[in-house]
């Protein structure tokens, strides 16, 4: 199984942008369907976080930083798992990755950066 982040860019504050993660192997519509799905950001210096994370059954849970702001869904006929930014802040800038919850560490792939300027 391969998760391939995509959607990050360079963005004004104020601005958004869409995340995309897709899977593929052929376990990946497994690995969608029966897990728990996560993003995660690593910020310049600091360690990855979880910051959005949705259930097998749909239900979401995000970081306090970015409630409000973030959305995360999933579509598992397409194995992917999106993550819908607005109101972007500069302290949003870094690179964003997928991953189940709790993260499998073989799936952890290269992310994609978001970087958010004022």
């Amino acid at each position: 199984v391969r998760l391939v982040e995509s959607g990050g860019d360079l963005v004004q504050a104020g601005g958004s942008l869409r995340l995309s993660c897709t899977g593929s192997g052929a376990a990946s519509g497994r690995i969608f369907r029966f897990n728990a799905m996560a993003w995660y950001r690593q910020l310049p210096g600091k360690q990855r976080d979880l910051v959005a994370r949705i259930s097998m059954d749909g239900r979401v849970t995000y970081a306090d930083s970015v409630k409000g702001r973030f959305t995360i869904s999933k579509d598992n006929g397409k194995n992917t798992v999106y993550l819908e930014m607005n109101r972007l802040k500069p302290e949003d800038t870094g690179v964003y990755y997928c991953n189940t919850d709790p993260a499998t560490r073989p799936y952890w792939a290269e992310g994609t950066q978001v970087t958010v300027s004022l």
